[in-house]
């Protein structure tokens, strides 16, 4: 059985959650599976996604005994959150903080990444019982917010979400996250063709970019 702390091992260790925002439930299915293959393995399904439950029930079951971590996003509500679970959601994703959804996923061992923007959102999402703090919108921030934030927090694992690209990647882990939120660089590699290999290479190009970005800070 793979386990709640091995499922935010993989975030750690990948250091990407990939969101999956797209208005095609077909496209967001193999976006979905070409990012898997180019090594994403974790993901969320936002709620915005047309038939998003069904797609989170149908990837979860393919994928659950792989270590692919299945999620949903957008989640606003303790109703929601017991949704996504009941489909196979093993990760809830949330753009602020929701006491109902962390709750919820806390009580059936699922990965909570919850949003903040300030210091106060920070630490009382930390307090609420989340697993990750989703820094959210992070374009409006920046690396320095979070190195200037991570000083009195360095217990917090924080993951900006918004505007994290491949050539800024180094700053963000350099300031100190534990991982990162990445959206259309994969998502929408493959513009409006259905070549999906781009979607796959995109996420490889990512994954390379955190590593190396890693590595140098490690040296």
């Amino acid at each position: 059985m793979i386990t709640k702390l091995h499922h935010i091992q993989t975030i750690r260790e990948t250091g990407a959650l990939l969101i999956v925002r797209l208005n095609s439930t077909k496209v967001a299915r193999e976006v979905s599976k070409a990012a898997i293959d180019g090594g994403i393995r974790a993901l969320e399904i936002t709620l915005s996604v047309p038939g998003a439950l069904g797609l989170i029930e149908e990837l979860a079951g393919e994928y659950r005994d792989q270590g692919i971590l299945i999620g949903a996003g957008t989640i606003l509500d303790g109703q929601s959150a017991f949704s996504a679970i009941e489909a196979g959601s093993q990760l809830l994703v949330s753009p602020n903080l929701n006491p109902d959804m962390i709750a919820m996923a806390n009580r059936y061992q699922a990965v909570s990444v919850s949003g903040a923007f300030t210091p106060t959102e920070i630490v009382n999402t930390i307090q609420c019982g989340a697993d990750i703090v989703k820094l959210f919108p992070a374009e409006f921030l920046g690396p320095q917010y979070v190195k200037t934030i991570m000083a009195p927090l360095p217990h917090i694992p924080i993951a900006p979400t918004g505007g994290v690209t491949p050539e800024n990647v180094g700053d963000w882990f350099d300031a100190g996250v534990t991982s990162v939120g990445v959206g259309s660089f994969i998502t929408k590699a493959a513009g409006t063709s259905t070549d999906y290999q781009l979607v796959a290479q995109a996420a490889k190009t990512f994954l390379s970019a955190i590593d190396n970005a890693r590595q140098a800070s490690s040296n």
